[in-house]
Order: structure tokens, then sequence, then C-alpha cells
């Protein structure tokens, strides 16, 4: 069984807490346990870690990208400029999806840009809790295929 990284940035701890207009009602533990539900049934395990702190995020990506299939992050605010979050998703030649739970294309301008996205796979935004459950079914696509590719060397 694969395991894919589930990684939150900072301040999603306060989910079900924070806005719900942006962000929905769903606590970040009731959002990890979903995706590890969703998971599942695409034969995967989730390893999940959140931190308000980039050099923590960066960290754990270093420490457990060897083991993993895939990733999927929603970076908070060092989407807009964690250059080094970038860095390191890139180094881990993993695919990578990005996850927001708000539209971030339909907030204040500062929120318009992603630095992390050009190492991602797919942007998923807009789509509250159901933008994880996507990114699951997305990542399971894209490592079943790369499985495939790998399979007919």
């Amino acid at each position: 069984m694969k395991t894919i990284l589930l990684i939150h940035g900072a301040n999603l701890n306060l989910l079900g807490k924070r806005d719900p207009h942006h962000y929905g009602n769903f606590t970040l533990k009731q959002l990890e346990n979903q995706v590890k539900v969703k998971a599942k049934l695409s034969d995967f395990k989730v390893k999940s870690f959140q931190s308000n702190h980039e050099g923590a995020l960066i960290d754990y990506i270093q420490k457990n990208s060897p083991q993993a299939g895939g990733i999927i992050i929603n970076p908070g605010a060092f989407t807009h400029y964690s250059y080094a979050l970038h860095d390191a998703l890139l180094d881990t030649l993993l695919p990578v999806i990005e996850v927001h739970l708000s539209n971030i294309k339909n907030r204040e301008g500062w929120r318009n840009q992603s630095v992390i996205a050009p190492v991602c796979r797919q942007v998923i935004s807009g789509e509250k809790e159901k933008g994880y459950y996507k990114a699951v079914v997305v990542l399971k696509k894209i490592m079943d295929s790369n499985n495939k590719l790998q399979n007919k060397k």
C-alpha cells in the first residue's frame, strides 16, 4: 500500500473555527479522517502533518518523501511566497497536488499567485473538503500511470 503525504500549512490547524464561508465547517482532524477513508478506497495509506512553520514543513517533506508515493499539500499562506517549500517539493520527484479549500483566484489579489503550483501536477481550488477527495483520485491516476510506465521498462 502506497503512502500519500497529506500536508497542511499555516493556520490550517484552526479549521472549523476559521471563516466557514471560505474554509468550510470541517476541523482539520475531521478533514484528515475523511481523506484517509477516501484514500483507503484507492489502496493508499495517508500520513498527515500540519505546521505553522515553513522550516518544519520542509523538514517533514525531506524526511518522509523517500517512503511516499505522492503528496497532497495545502500550503496555506506559504502558497504565495515560499520558494523554499517549492524547492523541497520539487526535490522529492514525487507527484504533488496542491489543494485550497477556498478559491484563491477569487480572493484578495495577493492570494491569486501560487509559487508552489509550478511543481504540482494539478491545483484544486475552491471545492472545500471535496477538493482533497478529488486530489486523492487525481494522485491515484498519476501513480497508476507511472507504475504502468515503469512496468513497461
